[in-house]
């Protein structure tokens, strides 16, 4: 009975492993301005996120999403780091841009952002930014 349940575990995990290498992580980093008068607001819709957010968020293969805080010369911005762990990311973006509850949550957040001229001209809120080193 004892090597059986070794067996099944061994199988597991060498599925998983053989799973997670059809699916690399990709790293993305985004950018994004935030409105001065809507720093409280855009703050405290963060500390209690929607768990339908947070829920569509995992379902499309977004893993360890995190947003940061950066004043600059009297300017506030945002950048976001998230990894991607599955296989069609446009698919993906299309499948959360739908979700009911997330465009809720973005009619809350993008009045409190103030896009970058690259992200404007795409009638987009945040833009990518170029990953220039990285280790493990």
């Amino acid at each position: 009975m004892c090597c059986k349940k070794l067996y099944l575990l061994c199988s597991f995990l060498i599925v998983s492993l053989i799973f997670s290498c059809n699916h690399p992580v990709k790293r993305y980093g985004m950018i994004t301005g935030l409105k001065p008068e809507k720093l409280a607001e855009y703050k405290k819709l963060h500390v209690n996120a929607w768990k339908g957010v947070l829920a569509k968020i995992k379902e499309c293969n977004i893993r360890n999403y995190s947003i940061y805080l950066k004043e600059i010369d009297g300017k506030f911005y945002l950048f976001s780091y998230f990894e991607y762990v599955g296989d069609d990311f446009d698919k993906d973006m299309k499948k959360m841009a739908a979700d009911s509850t997330t465009k809720q949550w973005w009619k809350r957040t993008d009045p409190t952002q103030i896009p970058l001229p690259e992200a404007a001209a795409k009638k987009q809120t945040w833009v990518g930014m170029e990953e220039i080193f990285h280790t493990n």
